[in-house]
């Protein structure tokens, strides 16, 4: 047999083809996607639908009524039927009152009594002093000053209104016009009314204090 068989004709082996190798996994392909396709069937075939439970609940039963004793009737003692008397009272007089003792004081009890003080009177406040105005006390012989001598040469004449500024001292600090005034005449009252004249200030409650006043003063020849 084994001499019959190594003088069979043998078959040479064939190299294996592109094309079929292509046809086996082409075959493959369709057969998984033939699977993949049938899976939603199958898995609809094999669901169930749900099973639901209703639970049907027992309604509680209805609340005893509830029944509270009554109340204790109240004890009524039935009055004795004994025939009614009128009772007469006398009247009734109240005890004569007599003068109410003085209570002592607590302060006399704690501590021995002070000697009495003596009286003091009340002192009226003083009037306070009426104010005053400042009161010159140059004397008239000296008030007038002199005549400027550009003045006298052209003969000229004036009046002035003058505000005087005084001090506590009465002295005159500062002469001011009051309204126009030349400018020659106003130097030269104003450098004479500063040294020479004087007044008694002005006083308040008493004290003196600065003040001003309003003077006319003329420039006239004779």
């Amino acid at each position: 047999m084994l001499a019959y068989l190594a003088n069979q004709p043998q078959v040479a082996s064939r190299r294996s083809s592109p094309k079929v190798l292509m046809m086996v996994v082409g075959a493959h392909v369709a057969a998984v996607a033939v699977l993949l396709t049938m899976k939603p069937e199958i898995s609809q075939q094999i669901t169930h639908s749900p099973i639901v439970v209703n639970l049907i609940r027992d309604n509680p039963p209805p609340p005893r009524p509830v029944t509270r004793p009554p109340p204790p009737r109240p004890f009524q003692q039935s009055a004795p039927a004994y025939p009614e008397r009128e009772v007469v009272l006398p009247p009734i007089q109240p005890p004569a009152m007599g003068p109410t003792p003085a209570l002592p004081n607590i302060g006399d009890l704690l501590q021995p009594p002070m000697p009495p003080q003596p009286r003091v009177e009340p002192q009226p406040l003083p009037t306070p002093s009426p104010p005053t105005v400042a009161r010159l006390l140059t004397p008239a012989s000296e008030l007038k000053p002199p005549y400027p001598q550009a003045k006298l040469l052209t003969g000229e004449e004036a009046t002035l209104k003058l505000r005087l500024s005084i001090d506590e001292g009465g002295r005159v600090v500062a002469v001011d016009p009051v309204g126009y005034a030349d400018r020659v005449f106003l130097n030269a009252a104003r450098q004479y009314l500063v040294a020479h004249w004087r007044y008694q200030p002005a006083t308040r409650d008493g004290r003196p204090v600065a003040s001003s006043v309003v003077v006319t003063l003329r420039f006239e020849l004779d």
